[in-house]
Order: structure tokens, then C-alpha cells, then sequence
């Protein structure tokens, strides 16, 4: 390249190898002390595991076996913790010569001709765009016939592309060479520990990593989304002082943005399985406005003030927490007979889920409302709330309850054959078929999960609120839920999603609500920017799923 500050091949090689040499030694030394001692317990381990599996030899044979090679374990052991303190002396010596040479003597020379190499490739793809340019302007001089023009204008594209193809191969080849530079001394540090890296050193090659992989085009497919609304939440705290004259982020605002999230984290919870199958639930909203209903029904103050097709329920001879866990059970099982049944007609009959669930959404709206006119049903039992998420100091414990269902949850996915199966039929329902597993049993699993959570969800949406349950309840929160998920980042191609993105997702949406709200942003604008996060959010998972495409 003519630049004398670009070190060549060898010229890297040549500081490179007193580093090498140096740490060689050592390591040599450690090797012949490691041979009859750490080598030995390995190897002897090993056999031990094997012997224990091994079907060939009788009891007797694998008991007389298994006794000598504990007595040669305990000799190799015996030699490792004799070595240990010169190893680890070994070990430090190598190290503090490398942090004493190996950046100023190697990597530091090695990422400076990186710096070059990078500005004389750019350099470079001008100079040939340049010359492209000129040759093309020149070619296009001479020719006269369109159909020609038109050809030699494509041909420049391609030649144009070509060049940054180029371009890019040089940056990458740039960028390998210093990620190289930088982990040989991990490798060498790697043979000196046998994999045993302190922290310090483990989060030092972590962020090297992250550099290494990092694509700002990817970055902001994937945290675009939570980018912009973080911002929009930094222009809340600040106008919502300037407004309304308090602050936002006060611990009783976050104390109460938690636990408004916590009945809306089991809905999410719930949709976000359906979701995983690439499907959905429109229906989550009627659900907990029939949850509501019933479960103030069981646990309302007095004898009931409305009538369920015209019978007027009494459950005050109950003691109170028969009828709490009466109302649980009520939710649970209502929610999940209805979800059953929208698993059962999506999984026997192939039906999209937002066919199923809209005709359950329609089904549960109208016979709630037919059943009891439409009237709210008033409030439980006062004592009920302190009883079920009594409030230590100013914390509400109702966020002990999200948190429980965000464990078994996240088992329930991740630790399960289920929740393998889960993902598994959500990535490809017809390999699943083929591997073995049971679509139909997955699908209809899933909605039976909702409904579970659905119906806790509901419940404990009744005891925050002291009851109120009516069947226009719960109105949009399919919305909500469905939104929380995607900005979590589970994809509407199925198969993909975590936790932790439910988490984040019911968190995010639950606060920015609750910011408008104090703002004062009328309701019906709320949905507004509910709509636009939701689009935003799958326009960015279908931009992932096209370029893994």
C-alpha cells in the first residue's frame, strides 16, 4: 500500500514473538508440572465417568476397577496440590509480563496499522470510484444508441457495487486482524489457566466481543423501538414538571406503574405462548371483564345488587377466604373453558387463531352482558385486598404475584419438554409434526395456559380495583397485552421470543400510559400512540425476518 505504517504479515509475526516466547517457557514449565498432577486427575476422571457407563464389565470387576483408580486419583491429586502454589506463580509471572508488554510491544503497534489500513482502503474505494465514474462518463460520450446507454448504465451499477463489496471485505479483514491481535493474548492466557478466567478478564473479552459482532443495522432492528420510547419517556419526565408541576419519576409513580403492570403482566404472559405459535388472542379483554364479573360476584359485599339471568347470588355464609379462592377458581376455570375451546377449533380444524378468539371475544361479550343486563355489580369485601396483596410499607406486594407467574412461566418454556415443544411447533409446525411431536396437544396446551393465566390475571385485576366487574371491562386490553409482547420482542412469525421481552414489554407500555395519563393526554389519543408502537414494533420483527431471509 506504500504506507510504511501499516505493519506486513511478518512484521506483526516479528513483535509478536518474544511475547510468545516468553509465555511459552512458562508454559512449558507448567506443562511438565501439570503432566503427573492436573493432566493426571483429568484423565482419571474421566476414566471414572466412562467405567460408570461402561456395561461390559461385571459388579465386582467395576467395584475392584473403580477402587484403583480412586487411589491413582487421590495420588494425582495428591502431586496437583503440591504444584498448586508453583503453578500459580508460574501463572502470575506470565501475566504480569503480559500486561507489562503485550499492548505497548504488539497490540497497541498492531491496532494503529489497523487505523491505517481502514483510511487507505476508504482512500482506496474513492480512487476506484473515481476512476469508475470517469471511464463511464467517457464510454457514455461515445455511444449514441439508447439500448447501449441503457446496458452501460447497469454495467456501472454492478462496477459501483463491486467496489463497496470490496470496500467491505477490506474493513472486515481490518477489523479481523485487530480482533486477532487483541484475543492472542487470551489464548495465551487460556493454555496458562486451562479456561479459568478471572472476571475482570472474562468481561474484558465480552466487551472486545461485542465489538467485534456489533452491526449498528442490527442494533436498531432490535432496540429501535425501545430507543425511541425511552426517549419519548425522557420528553414526559421533563414536560410533565413544566405542565402539571410535579415530577414524574417519583418512587409512588413507580410503586404504581408496577402495580398497575402486575394483573396486565399475566395477560401478556398468556398471549405472548399464543404468540410463539404465530398466532394471537383477541379475546383477553372479555375475559377479564367476565373474570371481573364473577369473581365480584363471589366475593361482593353483602347479597349481590344484580342478577345473573335473573338469579341473585348470596355467598356471604362463606367464610371470606373460601369465597377468594372460590372466585379464583370461578376466573381459572371460566377463562380456560373458553380458551380450550378457541385451542381446540384452532388446532382440529387449522383455523387462524384471530377467527377462534374473535368468535370467543364476540361469544363471552355477549352472554356476560345478556346475563346481567349490562350493570356493574358494585365492590367485594374491603377486607379482601390486604388479605390477598396486603401493602409493606409503601410497597404492594400485588407485584410478588407478576413476579411468581414470571418464574413458572419462564420454567414452564425453558425447563419444560412443553415449552421446547412450544417453540419448536411455533418455528415450524410441519418439522415438528415430523420429529414426533404433537401439534395439536402444543397448540391446545397453549391456550389452556392462557386461560389459566387469563383468569389469575382477572382475579387479582378485581381485588386491586375492590371489584366494580362488568362486562364492558377489560375493553382494549387485548390491545395492550398483545402490544407488550411485541415491543418484548416476540415475533409474529412464531417461535421467537424470551421472558425477560414480556417483562420489559408490559413495563414499557404500562409506564408510557401511565406518563399520558398524568400528563393529562385524553384517552382516546392514548390509543393513538398504542397504535403507532404496535406497527413500528412489527414493521421492525418483519425487517429481522426478511433479512434472515
Amino acid at each position: 500500500m506504500g504506507n510504511t505504517k501499516i505493519l506486513t504479515a511478518d512484521q506483526e509475526s516479528h513483535l509478536r514473538q518474544p511475547i510468545d516466547a516468553y509465555v511459552g517457557d512458562i508454559q512449558a514449565k507448567i506443562d511438565a508440572l501439570r503432566a503427573e498432577g492436573t493432566d493426571k486427575v483429568l484423565d482419571i476422571q474421566s476414566s471414572i465417568d466412562s467405567l460408570k457407563r461402561d456395561r461390559i464389565y461385571t459388579q465386582q470387576e467395576k467395584a475392584a476397577r473403580l477402587t484403583q483408580l480412586k487411589a491413582e486419583l487421590q495420588k494425582a491429586k495428591s502431586v496437583e496440590a503440591s504444584h498448586k502454589d508453583e503453578v500459580a506463580k508460574l501463572i502470575a509471572d506470565a501475566e504480569n509480563y503480559l500486561n507489562a508488554h503485550f499492548d505497548k510491544e504488539y497490540f497497541q503497534p498492531v491496532a494503529a496499522s489497523c487505523v491505517e489500513e481502514k483510511a487507505a482502503a476508504q482512500e482506496k474505494y474513492k480512487s476506484t470510484v473515481a476512476q469508475l465514474n470517469k471511464e463511464h462518463q467517457e464510454t457514455l460520450a461515445k455511444l449514441s444508441d439508447q439500448k447501449e446507454i441503457k446496458d452501460e448504465k447497469y454495467v456501472q451499477k454492478n462496477r459501483l457495487f463491486d467496489a463497496k463489496m470490496q470496500l467491505a471485505k477490506d474493513l472486515q479483514a481490518v477489523k479481523d486482524r485487530r480482533h486477532a491481535a487483541y484475543d492472542h493474548k487470551y489464548h495465551l492466557i487460556d493454555m496458562l489457566r486451562m479456561s479459568k478466567f478471572t472476571f475482570g478478564q472474562s468481561m474484558a473479552q465480552r466487551l472486545e466481543n461485542y465489538r467485534y459482532t456489533f452491526n449498528r443495522r442490527d442494533f436498531l432492528l432490535r432496540n429501535g423501538l425501545y430507543l425511541a420510547i425511552i426517549v419519548i419517556f425522557i420528553a414526559l419526565c421533563i414536560i410533565t414538571p413544566i405542565v402539571k408541576g410535579t415530577p414524574l419519576l417519583t418512587v409512588n409513580n413507580i410503586l404504581n406503574i408496577l402495580q398497575q403492570a402486575s394483573p396486565r403482566m399475566f395477560l401478556a404472559l398468556g398471549v405472548a405462548g399464543l404468540i410463539l405459535l404465530a398466532g394471537t388472542d383477541l379475546s383477553i379483554g372479555r375475559m377479564v371483564g367476565m373474570g371481573m364479573t364473577a369473581a365480584t360476584i363471589v366475593m361482593h359485599q353483602g347479597i349481590n345488587t344484580g342478577s345473573v339471568f335473573g338469579h341473585v347470588f348470596d355467598f356471604t355464609g362463606l367464610p371470606i377466604i373460601a369465597r377468594v379462592i372460590l372466585a379464583l377458581v370461578v376466573c381459572v376455570v371460566l377463562c380456560t373453558i373458553f380458551t380450550t375451546i378457541a385451542g381446540f377449533f384452532t388446532a382440529k380444524f387449522k383455523m387462524h387463531p384471530f377467527i377462534s378468539t374473535m368468535a370467543n371475544m364476540l361469544v363471552i361479550f355477549g352472554l356476560v352482558t345478556y346475563s346481567t343486563k349490562g350493570v356493574s355489580f358494585g365492590g367485594i369485601e374491603t377486607s379482601i385486598q390486604n388479605m390477598i396483596m396486603p401493602r409493606i410499607g409503601r410497597f404492594p406486594t400485588i407485584i410478588l404475584w407478576a413476579l411468581a407467574a414470571v418464574v413458572i412461566v419462564w420454567f414452564i418454556w425453558n425447563k419444560t419438554t412443553f415449552g421446547k415443544n412450544l417453540f419448536a411447533v411455533g418455528g415450524n409446525a410441519e418439522a415438528a409434526a415430523v420429529s414426533g411431536i404433537s401439534v395439536f396437544r402444543v397448540t391446545v396446551g397453549a391456550f389452556v395456559l392462557a386461560g389459566i393465566l387469563y383468569g389469575f390475571g382477572s382475579w387479582l385485576e378485581c381485588i386491586r380495583m375492590f371489584g366494580s366487574g362488568s362486562a364492558a371491562y377489560g375493553q382494549g386490553w387485548e390491545m395492550d397485552a398483545i402490544a407488550a409482547c411485541v415491543v418484548g420482542g416476540i415475533s409474529f412469525t412464531g417461535g421467537i421470543g424470551k421472558i425477560s421481552g414480556v417483562v420489559v414489554g408490559v413495563f414499557i407500555f404500562t409506564a408510557l400510559t401511565y406518563s399520558l395519563t398524568v400528563l393529562g393526554i385524553d384517552t382516546n389519543l392514548q390509543f393513538v400512540f398504542s397504535g403507532i408502537i404496535i406497527l413500528v414494533a412489527v414493521m421492525l420483527d418483519c425487517l429481522k425476518y426478511v433479512q434472515k431471509k
